[in-house]
Formats: structure tokens, sequence, C-alpha cells
């Protein structure tokens, strides 16, 4: 059984593809599997999904002939699935594709979580401590005899050969970040700007590393929103379709005030908007210019401490469509390499 996590990357590894949305059909993403496929960027990742399930979606693509494209789920929500299943559908997806996986998991809001399961997390971090390092003993072989508040495991999986699995958890402030420093394989973190990540989430990620005697600190593997500048699009309402919905989350807009982002209403019709776009173009949050602009901005992230970037072109798609997000993600891909 293969299940020790992927060695980081040298610096001039291509980026990897994130498709941003929540997919009505597998065969929707199936573009994103053929750019990851023919530029050679790292992987593919998909999010959280309420519509086709994420996991589903990527073993579909395996049948269709993208067995051979390394995935990662960023992230999946913690209180939809036991540990157990968690670590079940993770190798899964590494026997079907016969490539590295990574595995990410959050802890979703606070509301969901109560929905779900009756009351929010008392303490998130704890959630997270306990619920990766089940997912990763059980990944590894153990048997793992668990009994915690917020689940309850005695058990092991069958043996199966398969890939490595990494176990992400998300990241974006630094309680969790030293959580993570702890626990996770891969620290997964979201609109995060360069200088955050190197003054405040890796320092963490190495502190909780360190206090749990960790050879190394978790790889980090970022969510960089790209959109290249062509004749006729204005970048600012580009910034703010792809980035909106997160500034509306309490922790996304602390984490950005945190790293000195202002960050105003998020409504395109209020000035504020104007200020909060520019911030965001400002500050790398969303990265625009020519393919070898962004490529250069995205090389920041890299010196910063970022291992593996994956490339965000949620507003190009919410504004123009699949075709665009591709075409400006095979450009910025082919800019890197």
């Amino acid at each position: 059984m293969s299940t020790s996590p992927d060695p980081a990357p040298d610096r001039n590894t291509p980026p990897a593809v994130l498709y941003p949305l929540q997919p009505d059909h597998p065969e929707l993403v199936a573009p994103f599997a053929a750019l990851v496929r023919r530029s050679g960027a790292r992987r593919l990742w998909l999010c959280q999904s309420f519509k086709a399930e994420p996991h589903q979606v990527l073993a579909y693509l395996a049948g269709a002939g993208y067995g051979d494209v390394s995935v990662g789920t960023s992230v999946g929500v913690m209180p939809l699935r036991h540990p157990y299943e968690a670590a079940h559908q993770a190798r899964s997806l590494a026997l079907l594709t016969g490539r590295p996986v990574v595995a990410g998991f959050g802890i979703g809001t606070p509301d969901f979580v109560a929905a779900l399961t009756g009351s929010p997390y008392k303490s998130p971090r704890t959630a997270v401590r306990d619920y990766l390092t089940s997912v990763r003993a059980l990944l590894d072989g153990e048997a793992v005899d668990h009994d915690g508040p917020y689940h309850h495991l005695g058990a092991r999986l069958l043996p199966l050969d398969h890939e490595p699995v990494e176990v992400g958890a998300g990241v974006l402030r630094p309680g969790m970040a030293r959580t993570a420093g702890e626990v996770a394989d891969v620290a997964i973190t979201w609109m995060t700007p360069p200088a955050y990540v190197r003054d405040v989430l890796v320092p963490a990620l190495q502190e909780g590393a360190d206090a749990a005697g960790r050879p190394a600190r978790p790889r980090v593997a970022t969510a960089v929103h790209v959109a290249v500048a062509r004749p006729g699009r204005d970048l600012r309402r580009t910034a703010l379709a792809g980035a909106g919905e997160h500034l509306k989350g309490p922790h996304y807009a602390d984490m950005l005030r945190r790293a000195g982002v202002p960050i105003g209403p998020s409504d395109p019709a209020d000035a504020f908007a104007t200020a909060t776009a520019t911030a965001l173009l400002d500050h790398s949050v969303v990265v625009t210019g020519t393919p070898q602009e962004i490529a250069a901005r995205l090389a920041e992230y890299r010196s910063s401490g970022v291992d593996e970037i994956m490339l965000n072109p949620a507003g190009v798609m919410l504004t123009e469509g699949v075709h665009a997000a591709v075409e400006d993600m095979e450009e910025i891909i082919a800019a890197c390499g």
C-alpha cells in the first residue's frame, strides 16, 4: 500500500487547475481535465459541490479516459461524511486514477454544521485535528480507536494497493494553520495574499509542526484567482464576479483584513465595491495582466512558501464561460513553463 505524502515539487512545477463551480454534470468538468493532460498542469482540483458530488465526478472522468490525471478535493465539508468514509473515498480515487490524490477537508460554516449535526463545533480546531488524524491513520493501514466529541471510530480499512493520498486541511487563519501543522500533509488556502502566506500562515504551520515533533511543515496549496487582461474585459467586474461570494463570508473578510486588504460591501452597484475590487487586484488576491505578467506574480506566491498553486478562473468562467476560462489557464500555464 502506498500512502506516503507526495514529495514537494520544485519551483518550476506547473500550477494546478481548479474547477471553481458546482457542476450540474461531470462532462462540464471534462475540458478542465483535458487541459491538465495536455498542458502538464500538476493536478485537477474540485471544490465541495452540492450538485454533482466531487468524488463521483472525478471517478466518472477517470472512467471517461482521464484516469491519468492527478486530482484533489478542496475542500470536502467534514460533517458530510464520517472519517472512515472519507478515507475510503479518497483511496478509491487513488485506485481509479492510478495517480496521487489530495483529500482536503474543512469545517464548513457553523450554520451548516448545526443543520447536519445539531450544533456547531464548539472547537473547530479540535474537530479538524481529530478528523484528519483518523483519516491519516486509516490511510496508513492502522486500526483507529477514537471516541471524541465529534466522531467515534473503532475500525480499520481493508488492505488495498493504491497511489499516495495526502490529507489536507482548509486554512485561512493562524489558529487553524497551527492545527494543520500538527496533523495535515497539505494546508489548503484560498484568496490568501503572498505576504500573508509568508508572514502569518507559514510560521504558524511550522509552529504546529514543531509542537507535534514533525520533521517538516505541511505543503501549502493555494487557490489564486486569475484573469488574463484582454480587450473589452473589465477586470474589476471579473474580480468581483469570482471573489464576491467568498467576501460575504466573515472568515474570508477577517482573513483579508488581517492581510491588509481593505474589503467593503460586495454589492457591484456600490461605489465601495469598486474599491474592494481594486484592493483585490492590488494585493494579488486576483492576479491579472498578460500571461507573462501573471506568471511573474504567481512566482511571488512560490517565493512566499506556496508549494502548489491552483489557478482559479471563477471570475472569467462566470462572466464569459468555460472556453474563455480554459484559454486563460492554458496561456498562463504555458507562461509559467
